[in-house]
């Protein structure tokens, strides 16, 4: 693998620049787009403690086969990015300190800068750069999962058979860290290149991909390739259980096709290519885990692969159960504190140069809810001291609705309760609501949901900021939500229960409609509805003082019987 690392950002873009120029000689041929179809592409996400969510990432099937749209996938990983002219920067917004890719058009170099000053900055070499399409940056879907997993250090795969791409986002990854990938010490950089220019691209031969299929006797490695047949030879296992596989006149892209594998017989495969022609492949097995009886080769001519069989006397069963165990000791020892609910974001709605609903004797919504905010803040304060309490606004300021996510992930919160107050043409409509993220069900859920949407036109770039909210994006993040749908739901549940009126005309229960606000958080999310600043009634008991304390110690008391129960299920569920 091609590696480099640089001290300053200024040396790094200097050093994108200048390997850019190489690519000519090191890279394949663009992809073909001359038939380019719109689909997509399940990524089941796993979160840990058998919570997750597949959601669809954006594709294009091509006659160079399938890509997948770079941003997309980031947004399904819940990555905050942004691009602009052909230059993607990608930021992890969840983890800490975290760090960010940044990708360029038909450029084969990413580039990844920790948060912390202290980490060391990196570039990795692409099989192929990105594509600029309609706006999106593409890569072959196996080249973007690899992508992520080098950045990411967490396990990110496609399967070919099933169509489907999975990701592993918890606890650490098994295997070898591949998080040192791309760091060279800069003395290095030089002759690393030097020795790229003498790689030759084409040859006799050339093997374009690696896969390990895991059978319940041992493995088989296939070596997929192109071109005319040549000469191959297999040296079995040393003592420390590296098998060699050789092929005259052949050559490869060094850096796609190293590959570390987990939870199975074969650890890594490593192509190391001579000036000579010749490309061998290093196969590191697991010796430790399994007893290797025999390693076989053979050519698979209809096909054109290379085929590695290995045999084993291993007991499969045993080993996933001790590999599961050791995913469970994992979570346990080192996320052990990502469950407990000890920190809760608060969101007061609208604020600043945006008043919300005004009643009829003059009441802004962004008032009301401030108080019920402030209140409910010194309740959890006072009831619960070791739970942090964030505000997206503590005054009278406008807060953007994308950035009031953001301020809950950075902060790593474990619940979003956004507050409001209604608003209906039908002046008799009085009562509270509750509200979770997903498509409306109903003409009065999606008329709310439009009112509280419609403040991103008092932001000055809304138009520009907002272009690809579309239907479809709500579809995709309320998918990405549906890993806390069942969270959110039962808070919302037993919200609704204490601050609903017996008096209400807009009847009782959890309801759901597309809430901007409630699109970004990486965490159960509600959005609470106090009542209507429409009905002339109610509008007296909103604006009332003792009132909004009264609201804000009833949302405490659902939060309070959310926290217990699900508590409880947590601490059982991990055997405590």
């Amino acid at each position: 693998m091609i590696l480099f690392y640089y001290r300053s950002c200024a040396a790094l873009a200097a050093l994108l620049i200048m390997l850019g120029s190489l690519i000519p000689m090191i890279a394949h041929a663009s992809p073909s787009f001359t038939r380019a179809e719109d689909t997509t592409v399940p990524l089941r996400v796993s979160t840990g403690n058998e919570e997750g969510y597949t959601i669809k990432v954006i594709a294009l099937r091509t006659d160079s086969g399938l890509f997948v749209d770079i941003e997309s996938f980031a947004r399904a990983l819940r990555l905050s990015s942004r691009q602009e002219s052909g230059v993607l920067l990608m930021e992890e917004t969840d983890a800490s300190p975290g760090s960010s890719c940044q990708l360029r058009s038909d450029n084969n170099f990413a580039m990844f800068v920790p948060k912390d000053a202290q980490r060391m900055k990196r570039i990795v070499q692409l099989q192929s750069a990105p594509v600029l399409r309609d706006g999106r940056l593409f890569l072959p879907v196996l080249h973007a999962c690899r992508l992520f997993t080098l950045w990411l250090d967490k396990d990110v795969v496609y399967d070919y058979s099933s169509g489907i791409m999975t990701a592993w986002l918890w606890g650490t990854r098994l295997g070898d860290s591949v998080g040192y990938v791309g760091s060279l010490r800069p003395g290095e950089i030089q002759a690393a290149i030097e020795d790229r220019k003498q790689i030759p691209v084409e040859q006799g031969t050339v093997i374009k991909g690696v896969n390990v299929e895991n059978k319940a006797n041992g493995a088989v490695v296939m070596f997929a390739a192109s071109g005319k047949s040549v000469r191959a030879r297999l040296k079995k296992p040393d003592a420390n259980g590296r098998a060699y596989l050789t092929l005259q006149n052949a050559s490869c892209d060094v850096d796609a096709l190293t590959k570390l594998f987990s939870g199975g017989l074969v650890k890594s495969v490593t192509p190391i290519s001579s000036s000579g022609g010749e490309l061998q492949f290093a196969i590191d097995l697991d010796k430790e885990g399994y007893r290797i009886k025999t390693v076989d080769f053979q050519r698979d001519e209809p096909n054109n692969r290379y085929l590695v069989y290995i045999m084993s006397e291993a007991d499969v069963k045993d080993i996933r159960m001790k590999e599961k165990e050791q995913q469970i000791a994992s979570v346990l020892n080192s996320d052990v504190e990502k469950w407990r609910l000890n920190t809760i974001v608060l969101d007061a709605g609208h604020g600043g140069h945006d008043p919300g609903a005004i009643g009829v004797r003059g009441t802004r919504e962004k008032d009301v809810v401030l108080n019920i905010v402030r209140d409910l803040g010194n309740l959890i304060a006072q009831k619960w001291p070791d739970v942090k309490v964030v505000y997206t606004r503590k005054d009278d300021r406008f807060i953007p609705l994308h950035e009031r996510g953001k301020i809950a992930n950075r902060n790593g919160g474990k619940l979003f309760i956004s507050v409001h107050c209604n608003a209906n043409k039908k002046n008799h409509i009085k009562g509270s609501e509750v509200y979770i993220l997903g498509p409306h069900k109903s003409k009065d859920a999606l008329e709310v949901a439009m009112f509280e949407n419609s403040v991103i036109t008092k932001e000055s770039d809304y138009k520009e900021r907002y272009k690809g909210f579309s239907a479809e994006y709500l579809i995709m993040s309320s998918m990405a939500q549906s890993a806390f749908a069942k969270q959110s739901a039962d808070l919302a549940v037993e919200v609704q229960n204490r601050i609903g009126r017996p008096d209400s005309t807009n009847g009782r229960g959890v309801r759901q409609a597309g809430f901007m606000v409630l699109w970004t958080p990486s965490m159960p999310s509600i959005l609470v509805e106090a009542g209507y600043l429409s009905n002339v009634e109610e509008e007296r008991v909103l604006r009332d003082r003792q009132e909004q304390t009264k609201i804000a110690y009833r949302v405490f008391q659902g939060i309070e019987s959310y926290r217990k129960n699900y508590e409880r299920e947590q601490l059982a569920a991990m055997g405590k």
